[in-house]
Formats: C-alpha cells, sequence, structure tokens
C-alpha cells in the first residue's frame, strides 16, 4: 500500500538560491504546505474531485524574479502583485512566482523566527486572489 504518493493539490518550492540564502526555508515550506492544503479542504476547494485545482508556488529571490533565466523559457501571464506573477494557469493549474522582496530578506535575516508566519501571510493573501479569480471560498 503507497501511503503519500498523491501530490497534494498546493506545492511550495524554494529556488536553490533561496535555500542557500535561508537556511530552513525547505523545512517551512512543507509545514506551510501541509497547513494551506487544510486552509483550502475546510473551504471547500476540492469538492468536485475531477475539478480540483492544483496550485505550483515557486518562492525565488526578488533577483531571480527581476532577471529570470532565458533557459526557463516561461512565458509571463499576469502579475499579481509587484513580487507575484502568474507564470500559467488553466482551469485546473496555477503555477505562481513569489518573490522575497530585499526589504522581507532583510527583515527575514534579522528576525529568522518570523520567516513561517510571514509567509503564511503572503501566500495566504496570493491564494485568496487565485480564489477570486476561480470564483472559490477566500481562506
Amino acid at each position: 500500500m503507497d501511503i503519500m504518493t498523491e501530490t497534494l493539490p498546493i506545492t511550495i518550492k524554494s529556488s536553490d538560491d533561496l535555500i542557500d540564502q535561508i537556511s530552513n526555508i525547505a523545512s517551512i515550506c512543507n509545514k506551510l504546505e501541509a497547513q494551506l492544503n487544510f486552509h483550502t479542504m475546510t473551504a471547500n476547494w476540492y469538492g468536485e474531485e475531477e475539478n480540483v485545482l492544483l496550485i505550483n508556488f515557486q518562492l525565488i529571490s526578488i533577483n531571480e524574479y527581476n532577471h529570470p533565466t532565458s533557459s526557463a523559457n516561461q512565458v509571463f501571464e499576469e502579475a499579481l502583485a509587484d513580487d507575484v506573477r502568474l507564470l500559467s494557469s488553466t482551469n485546473d493549474l496555477v503555477d505562481c512566482q513569489v518573490a522575497i522582496t530585499l526589504a522581507e530578506f532583510e527583515l527575514i535575516k534579522q528576525q529568522p523566527k518570523i520567516l513561517s508566519g510571514y509567509l503564511a501571510k503572503k501566500l495566504t493573501k496570493i491564494l485568496n486572489l487565485i480564489a477570486d479569480k476561480y470564483q472559490l471560498e477566500q481562506i
């Protein structure tokens, strides 16, 4: 019996650049992934199993955001904020880049304990923008 082989509807990945700069960001992303999937589940985002919206968050540095690599060959569909953009979205998939701004990075470096709460608030705000776009309940 394979347990946990299915991908969760919301995934959060950090760029190698951020992982190098913020040591615990990968473990915080794992915790937030579980938390945000739970919140969206309780908001009934997954009522119809065949129509589950998959959301892939990619956390990147502001430098990566401002200077995307040409090898990525990605088309940007829409900016949700100065530091958030949709790479692509369909009826059932949203790829979203979220930058850690210089001000956020400095604050996180000075007070590492705020990272989890700060990212939770930032990603929740983005999920609510996505909820509006797809007529889903806010979390």
